[in-house]
């Protein structure tokens, strides 16, 4: 089976922002430069070559997948916080129209907390498709979105197919 789901918890930045400063130290001294250290005084496992570039882990951050990145996209436009044609380029046959047919009745639009994705899972039918579900929380209300993506010859994916659960009615 190829069904995976795909979001992971999104690692905090571990330092200061960079506009604070550290009230310990009196304001006009410079920081402290690290001692400098030899080749030989290295080890050899953590020895670099000139080439390689240095990144810090906070900084180096996986690319964003195309399910992650369309599903905060969809949520945008069907919850009314950006209007239909943002994703008229991002859009292929007959899902733009079935995109502006949701986002008149907006089904993410919630009151008080802004909806959020939640979880993301995905279907691979066969190469260069995914069937995309998310689910959306806003608050204590929990709502489902499901799309497909497609890469199209210049290597760009693009929504083909929109749903999303209609809005609970209330019961009299």
């Amino acid at each position: 089976m190829n069904k995976v789901m795909s979001r992971t918890a999104q690692p905090r930045p571990r330092h200061r922002p960079p506009t604070r400063h550290d009230t310990r130290r009196p304001g006009g001294a410079p920081p402290r430069k690290p001692a400098l250290r030899s080749n030989r005084d290295t080890p050899p496992t953590t020895r670099r070559s000139a080439g390689t570039p240095r990144t810090a882990p906070e900084t180096a951050r996986p690319p964003l997948r195309p399910t992650d990145v369309f599903a905060d996209r969809l949520l945008a436009v069907l919850s009314g916080q950006r209007p239909v044609h943002w994703m008229l380029r991002h859009t292929a046959g007959r899902a733009y129209d079935d995109l502006t047919r949701l986002a008149e009745r907006r089904p993410l639009r919630t009151r008080g907390s802004r909806p959020v994705v939640h979880d993301i899972g995905y279907y691979v039918p066969c190469d260069g498709v995914l069937e995309v579900f998310a689910r959306i929380s806003a608050g204590a209300q929990l709502r489902a979105l499901a799309f497909r993506l497609e890469l199209g010859q210049d290597l760009r994916w693009r929504c083909t197919a929109v749903e999303a659960a209609a809005r609970p009615q209330p019961t009299p």
